[in-house]
């Protein structure tokens, strides 16, 4: 019934075969990189028969490889990806300044936007891996345990901040996440006024990161810039005297240039 309500709701220019199918896509992740025709199924929530056809019709576009039993992705997926990328102007002029941070702080640097409820990596500049998960453009994480993230909704509208906390499932990711809304509240409010975010071991333990906002030439909040390190380079107050100032110094010329060449993110 509620897929029945939520299907008349729909626009009548609703494809929803479009939809199936890209719920195919989306079944592949990091941790689902094979999968056979029932997993497909069941992570898509599809008829076997429907996951058949899309899997086929995937495999003949070359996007989908198959051994005849299982299923993965095939790197011409990437196209979807890149029309949106390269839509963008924001990772191209980051990038050289994420390579000149990193170069000077000796840690990695990315560039992410909010998308949904996640923020979503599109520039990075990776020095060494330091989290058990390995983050790439297009990588996904919890926007509120993030310090990108943080520095995203902080300057968000009050409503779209309310609605982001409605909808977000606020799952504790270690010990250290602020999973309490009010609390959340409370650190936006502090990110907000003093212009960057810290987190503290609130994605993975052993992990720090602190992050400043990035406008566009509007001035508007779009994305942000920021350098991640690991516990053992010092205690907080060695990592903001060291990091805070080159990252600030980066977000700053990151805008500068957008604001030249009069980008839209």
């Amino acid at each position: 019934m509620a897929e029945d309500s939520e299907e008349s709701t729909r626009s009548p220019e609703f494809v929803q075969s479009l939809e199936r199918g890209l719920a195919v896509i989306r079944a592949f992740d990091q941790d689902h990189r094979s999968l056979t025709l029932s997993d497909v199924a069941r992570e898509a929530g599809l008829s076997r028969a429907s996951a058949r056809r899309f899997l086929h019709t995937l495999v003949e576009l070359g996007y989908v490889a198959t051994d005849g039993r299982e299923f993965t992705l095939r790197p011409a997926i990437l196209d979807l990806g890149y029309a949106y990328l390269s839509s963008l102007t924001l990772p191209e002029i980051a990038l050289p300044h994420l390579q000149e941070l990193s170069q000077r702080v000796g840690e990695s640097s990315s560039v992410a936007v909010l998308d949904g409820a996640d923020i979503v990596y599109v520039a990075r500049v990776a020095t060494h891996r330091i989290m058990n998960a390995a983050i790439q453009v297009g990588t996904r994480f919890p926007a509120y345990a993030t310090s990108m993230g943080r520095a995203v909704l902080a300057h968000a509208e009050p409503a779209a901040v309310d609605a982001y906390l409605a909808s977000t499932d606020l799952v504790p990711l270690t010990p250290r996440t602020v999973v309490e809304p009010a609390r959340l509240r409370a650190v936006l409010a502090e990110v907000r006024e003093q212009g960057w975010a810290l987190v503290d071991q609130e994605l993975e333990e052993g992990l720090r990161s602190v992050s400043a906002p990035l406008r566009d030439a509007s001035g508007r909040v779009v994305a942000a810039v920021n350098v991640s390190a690991p516990v053992r380079r010092g205690e907080i107050a060695e990592i903001l005297e060291h990091l805070l100032p080159p990252l600030l110094e980066a977000a700053a010329a990151i805008e500068s240039d957008v604001a030249r060449m009069r980008g839209t993110i």
